[in-house]
């Protein structure tokens, strides 16, 4: 067993999908379980985004499982260990697997004893972290996470994937403004990072033209670590940076799944925020960077096949992500004079989900901040747009719940552009 730190994991309230865990390294996990339960809760942990690089096995039996089973082979990362059984026989059960664990593999142990007698005893045979049952999903991959936090570590990077419903609806303009001001709002450092290789207009609405950028990192995995990635990283302000696309059609952009998977870790270890401005299009990889994501931010407009794409999306994310927050909805270019569009709420209601901010149709500010390579608020600092975009910050890094006073900011402009479209 190793020598970390046994932490007591307090289950008296229940797990917090919208906190962040990162995501549990390349490990192998094997779980003697004693009840159907807990074996349940170990095999959904198995299919959870946070998950998905290590190697779980669950075995039932429990700790006489495990002790039988490393007699004659080589223990894994992690051996997770349930017990129903009293004090003495959990501890008896312990000392015998510590005969056969190799010095650096790490022991979990599940049990329905809340003593903190036993607790001492735990950590002087150096369990690493004792789970009092009832205990939830959530809960379980906090633990195996945990495990691999070094303490006094900068917390892993929070990733924001944005992607539209639509192509068109206007979803990397609110990924670049959200990634503005999230930096300027929050004085948090924060990557944008242009997924759409052969299309990104990141550098066009940052006014940069960077020499290099995401091409150079992705076609080169093996060789990005963080001092590479801050050569390719072009700095829009003193805490925004852009990882750039290239823009350019002189090859084949085709990815497999895992294309971006060296990115986003090595971003993930470097950067507090990273916004991720994801094309539309439904790949392996596309959605393996929304699955994957901490947060997913869904822009559409108020039309007919936007209501039947965001139906899909959410449906297909909900189901892939159900330990995680919702994804969240922003409606954008509402209001759009003399075309028919679904009421807002009605497009709420079929897709289940409340937008967090409606943004109006209003071409004269958009375009005057995309034809300038300006965010919305260098624009016009007083828009109430731009304050949506502020909060919308503040939501989706964890600072703040999603207030309705805060759609009352558009109200009024939604109102006169109802009068207009009346007149």
């Amino acid at each position: 067993m190793s020598d970390h730190d046994m932490q007591v994991i307090d289950q008296s309230q229940e797990a917090d999908p919208s906190v962040q865990i990162a995501p549990v390294p390349r490990v192998s996990i094997q779980a003697f379980c004693e009840t159907s339960t807990t074996a349940a809760i170990v095999n959904d942990a198995m299919a959870d985004r946070r998950m998905s690089k290590a190697h779980v096995k669950v075995h039932m039996g429990g700790g006489p499982a495990a002790v039988e089973t490393y007699r004659t082979a080589p223990t894994p990362n992690v051996i997770v260990i349930e017990s129903t059984s009293n004090r003495a026989e959990l501890l008896q059960s312990l000392d015998e697997l510590s005969e056969f664990c190799d010095s650096g593999t790490k022991v979990i142990v599940a049990g329905r004893l809340n003593d903190i007698a036993l607790y001492r005893e735990l950590m002087a045979r150096g369990v690493s972290e004792y789970l009092v049952a009832p205990f939830d999903v959530v809960t379980f991959i906090r633990a195996m996470s945990e495990l691999y936090s070094t303490p006094g570590a900068e917390p892993v990077g929070r990733v924001i994937a944005v992607a539209g419903a639509k192509g068109g609806v206007g979803a990397s303009t609110i990924a670049h403004n959200l990634a503005w001001s999230t930096a300027r709002d929050l004085d948090l450092a924060t990557v944008v990072a242009d997924l759409d290789l052969g299309f990104g207009t990141a550098g066009l609405d940052f006014n940069q033209d960077p020499p290099q950028g995401i091409a150079e990192a992705v076609f080169a995995p093996d060789r990005l670590d963080a001092a590479m990635l801050d050569r390719l990283l072009s700095k829009c302000s003193e805490k925004l940076s852009l990882l750039a696309a290239p823009a350019a059609l002189d090859r084949m952009y085709d990815f497999n799944e895992t294309s971006f998977d060296t990115i986003i870790d090595v971003l993930r270890a470097t950067v507090p925020v990273i916004v991720l401005d994801v094309p539309h299009m439904w790949s392996a990889w596309s959605r393996r960077m929304l699955v994957a994501a901490d947060e997913v931010l869904i822009v559409a407009s108020p039309d007919l096949a936007n209501l039947r794409n965001a139906k899909n999306l959410f449906d297909n994310l909900r189901a892939a992500r159900p330990n995680d927050s919702k994804p969240k909805l922003i409606m954008n270019c509402v209001g759009v004079q003399k075309r028919p569009e679904i009421s807002v709420a009605d497009f709420a209601k079929a897709i289940e989900v409340d937008p967090a901010i409606v943004i109006p149709f209003d071409p004269k500010l958009f375009g005057t901040a995309a034809n300038n390579g300006q965010m919305i608020a260098e624009v016009e600092a007083s828009s109430p747009i731009a304050a949506s975009f502020s909060e919308m910050a503040r939501v989706m890094t964890g600072r703040s719940e999603i207030r309705k006073a805060k759609k009352s900011l558009l109200e009024p402009i939604l109102q006169r552009l109802g009068r207009k479209k009346a007149s």
